[in-house]
């Protein structure tokens, strides 16, 4: 009896000694865990299929540093600092590019040339990106909100959203008079003070706590193969579809759900930095030959990514709504006073630019990185390129201040 008496002893000291350190656990991540879109500290090593994306490099790096942005580390008190968050949804968060060739990256690189930190006043630039797949105006909104309040100060803040307030609307029908449902708060964020816990050992704060660790210490290597394979049957679904639907419901409450919260996260915007851009999302809109059209795979009654899909919008209706969408968009941006960017006129070049019917390939992301790099330090034809009639027209319509001015 005395042993087992013993074994039961120690089993219930165990088990208390578990409970507190996970009680612990959970106190510490609500109240002193921040919001992190990315994970802090993330290495991602993204090999991309080479049949669905033949297009795109085949490896790319998503690495994210202690703010949870994809970016590189950055000291908060480093002396000449230009810091820069860009904010969105995927065209900003360029999943499938590499981190030097997505046009934050590229952007980063070309402001840190030596006319480019002249221009600015500044020692080095910083770009972080905050653009996650499947944002739209709403969940912007949320994750500003959220995430701003833990910048001590920020020199510019570039916004690229508005597409996924279409696509969220189409993938649930095209409801009448209803705005898309909003995506869940957890799925936008990596980290979150309020995430819940359970007792199945998987849900534990301590596996949370333990994962943190592993990845500030250890700095391990996460392998994602085969990245964008899904491609292949979400093209061949849109283009076999069993009904391509021509015609959508008055879109004017997804508008103005849209403005409503375009315009707060705007205003949130100018509230934590010095300087607000609006970058305008394109699209490749033109008259497609069938090799384009082939590339797509948006606009569809449910999610390609993960279930059949065979009710389809035509793309003149993915068209229509998104240049309502833009429109809105400029016309909030210019009510408030706050620069906007159009990049359609310089993403002129087909599939050499769009590898879809939203997304960059390295070539169109680095025209993107010309013309914000442009607008930023105030004049066209800037960041070390000549001047070229499509980015000074696009710079020219942003009517952003010379930095140097300020």
């Amino acid at each position: 009896m005395g042993v087992i008496s013993w074994v039961a002893g120690a089993v219930l000291a165990a088990a208390v000694g578990i409970a507190a350190l996970e009680l612990g656990s959970r106190w510490w991540i609500r109240r002193r865990s921040r919001y992190y879109v990315w994970p802090p500290g993330g290495r991602v090593e993204i090999r991309v299929d080479p049949e669905a994306c033949p297009e795109l490099d085949p490896l790319v790096r998503f690495d994210s540093n202690a703010d949870g942005e994809r970016g590189g580390d950055v000291r908060r008190d480093e002396d000449g600092l230009w810091r820069i968050l860009v904010a969105g949804g995927s065209a900003a968060e360029c999943f499938m590019l590499d981190q030097y060739a997505s046009w934050p990256g590229a952007l980063e690189r070309l402001l840190n040339t030596p006319d480019s930190l002249h221009a600015l006043g500044a020692r080095r630039v910083h770009v972080g990106n905050i653009g996650h797949s499947g944002v739209g105006s709403a969940e912007l909104d949320l994750i500003l909100e959220r995430v701003l309040p833990q910048y001590g100060h920020l020199d510019a803040i570039l916004v690229m959203v508005g597409a996924s307030d279409v696509y969220h609307w189409l993938e649930q029908g095209a409801p009448p008079a209803r705005a898309p449902a909003q995506v869940p708060e957890l799925m936008l964020f990596s980290g979150h003070p309020r995430r819940p816990f359970g007792w199945r050992p998987g849900a534990w704060a301590l596996v949370e706590v333990a994962r943190r660790l592993r990845r500030s210490w250890l700095h391990p290597l996460e392998v994602k193969e085969r990245a964008g394979a899904w491609f292949a049957a979400a093209r061949r679904m849109r283009a076999e579809a069993k009904e391509m639907r021509t015609t959508v419901p008055d879109p004017a409450t997804v508008l103005d759900h849209l403005e409503h919260h375009f315009r707060r996260l705007l205003r949130r915007a100018t509230t934590h930095a010095d300087h607000v851009l609006v970058v305008r999302q394109p699209w490749f809109e033109k008259d497609y030959t069938p090799e384009e059209e082939a590339h797509f795979w948006h606009g569809g009654l449910g999610m390609p990514w993960n279930e059949t899909v065979s009710v389809y919008y035509s793309l003149e209706v993915i068209n229509r709504l998104l240049g309502l969408v833009d429109a809105r968009v400029a016309q909030v941006a210019a009510t408030l006073g706050i620069p906007h960017l159009t990049l359609r006129p310089v993403l002129n070049k087909g599939l050499h630019h769009y590898y879809d019917h939203d997304h960059f390939t390295p070539a169109g992301a680095a025209v993107v990185a010309r013309t914000v790099a442009a607008a930023l330090l105030g004049r066209p034809g800037s960041a070390g390129r000549a001047s070229q009639p499509g980015v000074d027209a696009a710079v020219a319509a942003a009517t952003f201040p010379a930095p140097a001015s300020c």
